[in-house]
This record gives C-alpha cells, structure tokens and sequence, in this order.
C-alpha cells in the first residue's frame, strides 16, 4: 500500500508531468511508499477520486495549474467528502501566487513555490504526526545543486507513447508583466555534465522526443550550444523542441541550427507584439531589427520549424495594431503562427494597468481579457473566434497555399478577419467542424466572395490537400480532380478517376 499518492490533471495523456518526478524523485526514503498518478482534464472526476483513494493513502499531493484548477476544485470537494482524514497538499504555479480565485480551502496545505525539496520535508513531518498548523508554506527558490533530477522516473511507457519533458535552467532575465516566469529573481542552471547523462540514458531508452520547458533556451549560448551538438551527434529521427528568446542568435547557434534536418527542431518564438510602445507597456524588450533578422534567417536558411506567439489584449494595443503584428509576421514567415488571448495570471505585474487602459478579466480560468480600452467585449469575442479559425485553416497545414487566396497581395488581418466573420455566420460554432466541411466553405468563400474563379481555386486546394498519400478528392471538388497535376519528387503524377 502506497501511503503518497503524487497526481495532476495534464490537458491531454500525450502529456506528462516533470514535477511530479522531481518531486518524487526527491522523497529520498519515501519514494518506497509513494506512487505517480496521471490523469487529464477529460477524464471523470470521480473516477479519478476513486483511483486515488482505492489504497487508502494518507497523503495525496496534487499539481495545480490554469488548465485544470477548476477540475482540482471538484477533484478535493470529492475526496474530502468521502475521506475527509486524507491529507491533500497543493502546489504548482497556479496556487504559488495569490489572490486565489477559485476556493480551494479544503486542502490541509498548500506549497507556494519550488516545492522539490519542501514536499518531502512536509511528508515526512505529516506521516510522523507533527505537521505544521498553517495551512500555507511559503518557499524560498532551492539550490538547484541540492534538486535530484527527475528523469529516471520517466517510465519506459512515458517513453514510448508520450512527451518528455526536460529543462536545463529555470527562470527568465526578463519582466514582462504577463509572465509568472518575470516573478523569478534570476536565472538558475543546472549542471550541465549531469544532464547530459541523464539525457544520454532516456536516449539509450528510446527516448527521441524531448521538449524543453526553459523559458530562454537561447540565452545562455554555451549551453544552447552544447544541447544542440547532442542532437546533432545522433541519428535521426528525434524531436528537440526549444522556447527561445527572438533576438540572440549569434553565429554559432545559427550553424548549428541550420543543420538540423526537417522535423527535427521545432522553436517556439514569443513575439507577443512588434509594436515598440505597447511592448514597453508591458516591460518587454524589443529589438525590432534583430527580431525580423533572426526570422528571416530562420524561415529562409534552416529547417527548423517556427512557432511564433502573438497576444490579442494587451495594454493599448487596438486591432490595428494587433492586425500591423500580424501581417509583418506573415510577411516574414511562413511559419505557424499561435494567437491567444490575454490572461491576468495572480502574482503577475499586469495588474497595474487595469486603470489606465480599462482592463476588465474574467475570474474564472484561464481569467481571460473581456476587454480593454482599445477593444471592446465584442472585439475581443470576434479574435476568440478569429484565433479558432485562424488555427483550423493557417496553423493545420490542411490548407496551407489555398487559405493564402483570402488576402493574396492584401492585409492578411483585414482579409482573414472579413472570412473570420463571413464563416462564424455559416457553422455559428467554432468547435466540431469537420474537415470537408471546412474545405467546403473555404471554397465557397474564395469563389463566391472573393470571386476568385473556381479552376484556381480548385487547384490550388487539391495541390494543398493531395500532398499526403491516400486522400481523396473532397465531393466539392472532383469535378476538378481529372485534370489536377501535381508534381512529386519522382516526376508529375496525375489524380484519376481510380484515385477517388
């Protein structure tokens, strides 16, 4: 029987949990009666309660994030009800700052902070029955020298069928207001001869997968580049994912960058705004020159695949800004392109704006902007769903030359914005759309509203969607499949009637 149950709900199964294995990987002795459970969002709480529960553990501690505080809400309701004499411990980033938004009294104790090293020490106190009386405790960042890495308890399942998550540092140098990380006093390394054993030892497991969860991978340029020769001394296939700082890219992190072969790097960039007065309201660093040299350079001579982030909301940012953030990033790239919306996390700086620029959130998670004073309630509804559609028709590949159509030489944030609006009033959802059906009103829009004759439209659809072996000729447009040619690296190879 397992006395500590260490537990989550990640958003999806591919997902797993780093700290929950730092944290077991630092309960010294008791790691003997602890076990790692986890679970997602979609799964039923109180099945979850009732998996938990079944050994009768006395402690169970929970990891506690925007994604799923509200599910955590339930999930104590639930155990406390039927085991009321369970120790329930909290922490994670979402319980590490106040204000609380969502009432989660019923926990015996909540970790604000690192929690690696505390939760043993509050284990080992509970189970020999001097636990202290505050329910909150309040920890100082560890010596990450003194933190056992976590990487051994990845399980051979975990390494097969899921991502692994790795870091070689925690913290970011840098104070934007709408980042927890901006809390953080500095950033701190781990060693890195160390890691690079443990990676070595996932890689001998099978491991080909690693995403990193550094907030500036790049920022250290030693270290990156050390990371990057491990990869680059590897056969591939593998998959290293890195978030990286768009403005610090010296030569000799670009050589190694550019040798990475296709769909083995994948960078995710934080624009969050190229607008110089908005990103000095928000206290973010912005090297404009540097930023559309290094997605240039990127885009144009490596193979790296980009993710770049922009935010709808921000403090005096209106449409038309966001729209000139848009179309220059488009204009750069090719790239996917991820558009969220603003969330005023608790602890963070952003809150000093809430005068000023009229900025109204919502309490309930992820606490999304409702509106500001550039953007209105409805403003902001309309990019939700401009946002959604945007990730269904540009970010999905699925229509990768053909969605291009909506703008052609134009402003992509005035044109998508029009076919944004135009297909809410068809579907009146932006969820549960099929894939033809999307197709179809693509089609529909490029000939009917953009008035872009059907040929053109159709072949540069079919030549989208063809690219991948073994799909059929959507039933809008088979009447174009018999004259479509599409050229492959063996030569031209035509779609037939035996085809469809």
């Amino acid at each position: 029987m397992k006395k500590i149950i260490l537990t989550t709900l990640n958003s999806r199964f591919t997902h797993t949990s780093i700290a929950l294995r730092y944290l077991y990987a630092n309960l010294h002795e008791l790691r003997e009666s602890a076990e790692i459970l986890e679970f997602s969002i979609n799964d039923a709480i109180q099945t979850i309660a009732q998996k938990l529960l079944i050994n009768k553990p006395q402690i169970i501690g929970i990891g506690v994030y925007i994604w799923n505080v509200s599910e955590v809400y339930e999930l104590l309701h639930v155990i406390k009800k039927v085991s009321p004499d369970t120790k329930i411990i909290l922490g994670g980033p979402e319980v590490s700052h106040e204000p609380f938004r969502i009432n989660l009294d019923s926990a015996d104790f909540i970790i604000q902070g690192e929690g690696d090293l505390a939760l043993y020490e509050l284990c080992k106190n509970i189970l020999a029955g001097s636990a202290p009386k505050e329910q909150i405790i309040k920890m100082s960042m560890p010596s990450l020298k003194n933190v056992a890495l976590p990487y051994r308890c990845y399980t051979d399942d975990d390494i097969k069928n899921r991502y692994i998550y790795v870091e070689a540092s925690r913290g970011c140098p840098f104070e934007c207001e709408f980042c927890l990380s901006s809390m953080d006093e500095k950033v701190r390394s781990f060693d890195l001869d160390t890691l690079l054993e443990e990676f070595e030892l996932l890689w001998q497991r099978g491991a080909r997968a690693f995403k990193f969860i550094d907030r500036t991978f790049n920022l250290n340029i030693k270290t990156a580049n050390l990371l990057l020769d491990f990869f680059l001394k590897k056969s591939p296939p593998y998959f290293a994912h890195f978030e990286v700082v768009p403005d610090h890219f010296p030569e000799s992190l670009k050589s190694k960058i550019a040798k990475f072969p296709e769909g083995a790097l994948q960078l995710e960039i934080g624009i969050q705004t190229l607008n110089p007065q908005i990103a000095n309201n928000i206290s973010r660093p912005l090297k404009l020159d540097k930023i559309k040299e290094n997605i240039k350079f990127l885009e144009n001579e490596t193979k790296a695949h980009m993710h770049l982030d922009l935010i709808v909301g921000l403090p005096g940012e209106s449409l038309e800004s966001f729209g000139a953030n848009l179309d220059e990033l488009v204009r750069l790239s090719g790239c996917e392109i991820q558009i969220g919306i603003l969330k005023k996390l608790s602890g963070t700086y952003i809150n000093r704006h809430d005068i000023e620029h009229g900025m109204v959130y919502s309490d309930i998670p992820p606490y999304d902007v409702l509106q500001t004073s550039k953007l209105s309630f409805d403003d902001i509804c309309v990019m939700k769903r401009f946002s959604r559609f945007w990730d269904l028709t540009y970010n999905s590949g699925n229509f990768k030359e053909s969605v291009k159509l909506i703008w052609q030489d134009r402003s992509v944030f005035e044109n998508f914005y029009e076919f944004s609006l135009w297909i809410y009033t068809q579907t009146d959802s932006t969820w549960q759309i099929s894939l033809q059906r999307l197709g179809e009103l693509l089609f529909r829009y490029l000939c009917e509203v953009k008035n872009i004759s059907k040929e053109k439209v159709a072949k540069k659809m079919l030549d989208d969607m063809m690219k991948l072996k073994g799909r059929a000729a959507p039933v809008y447009l088979k009447q174009y499949a018999d004259s479509f040619q599409t050229n492959n690296k063996h030569g031209t190879s035509g779609f037939n009637k035996r085809q469809q």
